[in-house]
């Protein structure tokens, strides 16, 4: 691998978009360190060091974006808003025409709903940047910290659309960076900067988990974290390269005096086909209660159940309806973004069938009967990974949001392997070993 990885940089185009990308993280990186105006960025420092990492709700958001968040800087909003813009817009494909029609187009209607994913991105950014300003303003992002309330001296409105106003800008920034990764580098950019947020947050968490831990001085939890964290990468891993190869036969066609088709294929079902979004619809979902409570402040008893079952990771019912929710949100994602009828009506336009089964209706039956039968496990996987690292951990009080859960253990081997494979299909082309071998 090492070999391959030198000789990915001899190659001089491959050298070029690895450099690109990488002085586009480095960029990245440093927009996650610049606070914004308005903030007080000395009580900030000292409320994240009252939270020791116990980050509660907004852990999950700071993750990804490679801790900006509770540091209130330019890029604090991260790529979720586009994330967040790009969910919505697969899903509200499905249900309007008009966005359905834009992607059977091909390229100029993909073109079109990427114009319409950055416009929503940029409203997203203003709704949680004027969320995110709130909730700095009233104390509620630091609870627990004295001097929570003081983060945003100047409540004037002139400061308040300033702060929001620099946080959109830098979501657009971000959308940009990302964009020009998958131009001119290597990968998907909006994934390769999902990446980096994620693993920039390891190193601080891991060592936060030993700093907490009470068993020999914190190595027991130190090494427990990482005995499940490369115990779920190769389980990951396993996992995200299985599918099932259904065969496809296209018959021999006869164009004037050429002959077309003829060839054998096959339709990769992927056992997680869904990938991470089930577990990110789940983890929304579960938040939306808790803050509520947290910005009612109210002390009723619908309230308290709330905060000891729904906040409490640890709680059988949060984990109870946890695991629900990822296996009916990875049904729906899969019932929406796979459309078997389309699928067979296109290989029967083609000339395609699969062995033993009738074209048309009874291919899209079978392939929908396929999918159903795959999507159990991937479901019942997904579930288990998002779950196993609470329960693992939970004897040793450790923080909910350490580095190796189950969403960050998801999209870092996702991206991960995609972007490897690409790296390995130009070194193909140049007849170069690649990484995969």
């Amino acid at each position: 691998m090492l070999t391959a990885f030198a000789r990915a940089f001899k190659t001089p185009d491959l050298r070029k978009k690895l450099l690109f990308t990488l002085g586009i993280i480095v960029v990245y990186r440093i927009g996650t360190h610049i606070p914004i105006p308005g903030v007080d960025y000395r009580n900030v420092q000292t409320c994240i060091d009252v939270a020791k990492g116990n980050q509660g709700l907004f852990g999950l958001v700071n993750m990804f974006s490679g801790g900006a968040l509770l540091q209130i800087t330019i890029f604090a909003l991260g790529i979720m808003p586009y994330i967040t813009a790009s969910i919505i817009l697969q899903l509200l494909t499905v249900v309007i025409p008009r966005l359905e029609a834009l992607k059977k187009e091909g390229q100029t209607g993909t073109a079109k709903i990427t114009q319409y994913t950055r416009y929503l991105t940029v409203a997203l950014a203003v709704l949680q940047g004027t969320g995110l300003v709130a909730t700095a303003r009233s104390g509620a992002l630091f609870n627990g910290c004295p001097v929570a309330s003081e983060i945003v001296p100047d409540q004037s409105i002139f400061v308040t659309v300033t702060m929001v106003i620099t946080m959109t800008a830098g979501t657009a920034v971000v959308m940009w960076l990302g964009e020009l990764v998958t131009d001119r580098g290597i990968g998907n950019g909006m994934s390769i900067l999902m990446f980096i947020s994620i693993a920039a947050t390891f190193p601080s968490a891991l060592w936060a988990i030993k700093q907490q831990g009470s068993l020999a001085d914190g190595w027991i939890e130190f090494g427990t974290v990482i005995l499940v964290g490369l115990f779920m990468v190769g389980l990951v891993v396993f996992v995200e390269q299985a599918q099932r190869r259904i065969p496809v036969q296209y018959a021999k066609r006869m164009i004037g005096r050429r002959s077309y088709g003829g060839t054998s294929t096959y339709i990769p079902l992927k056992v997680n086909q869904a990938g991470v979004i089930p577990v990110i619809f789940a983890s929304s979902l579960l938040y939306i209660p808790a803050l509520i409570v947290q910005f009612s402040n109210s002390t009723s008893g619908w309230a308290s159940w709330i905060q000891n079952n729904l906040a409490d990771t640890a709680a059988p019912v949060h984990i109870t309806i946890y695991f629900f929710l990822i296996v009916f949100f990875a049904f729906f994602y899969v019932a929406i973004s796979f459309n078997p009828e389309e699928v067979a009506d296109n290989m029967k336009k083609y000339g395609g069938f699969i062995p033993g089964i009738r074209a048309g209706r009874p291919t899209a039956e079978y392939l929908s009967y396929v999918l159903n039968r795959i999507t159990w496990p991937g479901s019942l996987y997904l579930g288990l990974i998002a779950l196993v690292p609470t329960m693992a951990l939970a004897g040793f009080g450790a923080n909910q949001n350490f580095p190796f859960g189950g969403t960050s253990i998801l999209i870092i081997v996702g991206v991960g392997l995609e972007t490897v494979k690409q790296i390995e299909s130009q070194l193909q082309q140049r007849n170069y070993e690649g990484f995969l071998r």
